[in-house]
């Protein structure tokens, strides 16, 4: 784990860091390796270039804790039509297609209203459901991304919610939090598609792990759950050691590869992306759009120090 992660946890929530980063001329090209534009029109061709290549996509909209109506009203507005783009991005794509979408959203319920106040958790449930809706009318996917762990039982009550309707709902979930293993039990057990990550914010020891080993350890157990029992399993997961225990488990698990999949996130070994789609497994890339990148920046920053040395180079080059 990086050294310097609650540092860099920290400057995400800091309103001048967050100035004084956004102002430096060169931040906008490092942004672009991590975020593939700040508009729809900027998107596509990327997301439209990895279905080419063999992968599928994951696209988020990047906002979060929203706390103005309007807003939220417009990220829905954002997701419909995003929602139809993508269709239209993969229906150009040659290949065939599974009933495994390879296009899909990921949205954070807090950019749907969960934070406008006491109705929040209504109105983004509400939000929710319009873009299962719309994603079911294009064959779309959508994915509940995880914030931190003070939203985490509003989340998944949201998709335990939605998912009467829309079975295929997924949510994602983090190892580093000390409730993982259990949530990752009852939402297999209820056949919910789960992403597995190992989470990217900053949380007190008390709900969360703090010590790399112990985060690893966590993913494992959740990982071993999902294989065995969940439908879907999406590995979210840049380690290597993560990577080969997933192979290692589907193995023992008579699990094909179009029964999980491996998840990573745009602009992130982008070799190993391909090097696992060229062996047959089913890879999905993470790929953030818009203006509201900075809180997402930092965050990968802080989770591997390669990530920081690039960001800190390309400053120094400049």
């Amino acid at each position: 784990m990086n050294p310097l992660r609650p540092a860099i946890l920290a400057a995400a929530g800091s309103a001048r860091m967050k100035r004084a980063i956004t102002r430096v001329p060169v931040t906008a090209a490092v942004v672009r390796r991590f975020v593939a534009g700040e508009t729809r029109a900027e998107l596509v061709p990327v997301a439209r270039a990895l279905l080419e290549s063999g992968r599928a996509v994951s696209v988020d909209f990047l906002g979060e804790y929203t706390t103005d109506r309007g807003q939220a009203d417009a990220a829905v507005a954002e997701y419909l039509s995003l929602i139809d783009d993508l269709a239209e991005a993969d229906h150009t794509v040659p290949g065939a297609h599974s009933d495994i979408p390879r296009v899909e959203v990921s949205l954070k319920l807090s950019a749907l209203g969960q934070s406008l106040g006491q109705d929040g958790p209504a109105i983004a449930a509400e939000n929710l459901h319009k873009l299962c809706a719309k994603a079911v009318e294009r064959h779309v996917w959508v994915t509940v991304d995880a914030e931190d762990h003070s939203t985490t039982a509003d989340t998944l009550e949201a998709v335990r919610q939605a998912r009467a309707e829309f079975p295929w709902l997924a949510v994602a979930l983090q190892t580093y939090l000390r409730q993982a293993e259990g949530n990752a039990r009852d939402l297999a057990a209820a056949g919910t598609r789960i992403r597995l990550c190992k989470g990217a914010y900053q949380e007190p020891g008390t709900v969360a792990y703090q010590r790399r080993a112990e985060v690893d350890a966590s993913y494992l157990r959740c990982l071993a759950v999902l294989m065995h029992t969940a439908w879907y399993p999406m590995i979210a997961s840049h380690d290597p050691a993560m990577i080969a225990a997933a192979l290692a488990l589907a193995a023992e698990n008579n699990r094909k590869p179009g029964d999980f999949e491996f998840q990573m996130l745009y602009g992130i070994r982008d070799a190993e992306q391909r090097r696992l789609v060229s062996e047959g497994h089913a890879l999905r890339v993470y790929i953030p759009y818009g203006t509201q990148w900075y809180g997402y920046l930092m965050r990968r920053l802080a989770e591997r120090p390669a990530n920081l040395a690039f960001f800190l180079r390309a400053l120094t080059d400049r």
